[in-house]
């Protein structure tokens, strides 16, 4: 834990009026008592100022300071040259005019190295986070992270903060997966690594808005959108995943609690749609038939959300034997529905009711089945040490 290095990474592009005091304020938070050993790697986005210059005589002043070069605009570009050119155990970057504390740095590092996480974020949306901005930006910046919750449920709140630390070794396999090299390349990164099962630590964070800011919030959070869109549209058709190894974080050994409650909400909007399906064409269909199409018809939307939510599978990995078992357990329910339905098929209240309660005790076989057959519960780690990691 001792020999651990972090690699801060600060990019810049024609910083010139503030780039000196920063990473001389970063520099001293760095030297005075940071318990690891650090590096700052200042990558220069093809400066038109006297940004680059003002880069490598800080190189040349300070210790621990280099200068990564690259001939074109674009932060997540910065990043992955500079982290890729990186030998650090973590690496991490925070925005050049340190809008966000510096204080928050030990925590996420901390968070990485024990083992707990993969990746760390500073949010100035999660409770106890304390703000100074804009009504503008923080409406902006609200709506784009609801509408990345509600495209792919993801658990954390603040794509966006400038102040990121990841695992090296992790970011390896991760960045050929990550297209953005502008603004995007944050939150593409955050979501390729949570559709693979990393955890992502997120912590509140002391932010102040800089005034001075070159980004343009209204055609930046465009951008961003086209690219919810491209990788919404990578992961339905079953991308974005790569083959972690070792790295893998190792599942628990029974998480039973959670799988019920997910297949109960599951169960519960599935119930409901398919009681609303029968209702509907029972004016034109025979119980039978009605109740048969009742249940088929969510079928596969319900084998979808228990195999993504409840039981934890997105990749394309036995996606096929998913299904085919998933429909296999299905059509119990279908013949079990039409027999029901044709026995009480003399009062519309009753037929609801009845085949409310057969579609009740169907969940318990199916919840069994699916958990026993159809998607096996993940084998429990053999060595705890597995989920962990102590940098070299």
């Amino acid at each position: 834990m001792a020999d651990t290095v972090v690699d801060v990474t600060v990019p810049v592009y024609n910083e010139e009026h503030v780039l000196r005091v920063s990473v001389e304020r970063l520099h001293r938070y760095l030297a005075n008592g940071f318990p690891f050993g650090w590096q700052i790697s200042i990558a220069d986005n093809a400066s038109t100022d006297g940004t680059r210059a003002i880069a490598h005589q800080l190189a040349e002043e300070l210790p621990n300071v280099r200068v990564v070069e690259i001939d074109r605009k674009g932060r997540g570009l910065a990043l992955r040259n500079a982290w890729s050119s990186s030998s650090a155990d973590i690496v991490a970057y925070m925005d050049v005019d340190l809008s966000t504390g510096v204080n928050a740095l030990l925590p996420l590092v901390a968070s990485i190295v024990s083992g707990h996480s993969e990746i760390g974020i500073g949010s100035r949306l999660a409770p106890g986070a304390l703000v100074a901005r804009g009504p503008r930006r923080e409406f902006i910046s609200r709506c784009y992270n609801r509408v990345l919750r509600l495209v792919f449920v993801n658990r954390f709140r603040d794509a966006q903060c400038g102040f990121k630390v990841a695992r090296r070794d992790i970011v390896e396999k991760l960045l050929p997966l990550v297209h953005d090299d502008a603004w995007f390349f944050d939150t593409e990164l955050l979501l390729v690594a949570e559709h693979n099962g990393l955890r992502v630590l997120e912590i509140p964070v002391d932010w102040v808005d800089d005034p001075d800011s070159r980004v343009h919030v209204v055609s930046t959070a465009a951008q961003d959108l086209r690219g919810v869109a491209r990788v919404a549209k990578t992961f339905a058709s079953g991308g974005g995943r790569v083959d972690l190894g070792t790295l893998t974080r190792a599942g628990l050994v029974d998480d039973m609690g959670r799988q019920l409650v997910s297949f109960a909400v599951v169960g519960a909007s599935s119930t409901a749609a398919s009681l609303a399906i029968y209702l509907g064409a029972r004016g034109s269909m025979a119980a039978g038939p009605a109740a048969a199409l009742a249940y088929g018809g969510v079928t596969i939307v319900n084998s979808w959300a228990n195999r993504r939510f409840t039981f934890g599978h997105r990749g394309r990995a036995d996606r096929g034997s998913h299904l085919l078992r998933s429909s296999a357990t299905a059509m119990l329910g279908v013949v079990a529905s039409m027999v029901v339905a044709n026995l009480v098929s003399d009062h519309r209240v009753r037929e609801s009711l009845a085949l409310i309660g057969l579609w009740i005790s169907l969940a318990a076989v199916r919840f069994a089945l699916l958990r026993a057959w159809v998607f096996r519960p993940r084998p429990a780690p053999t060595d705890v040490q597995r989920t962990r990691w102590a940098g070299r």
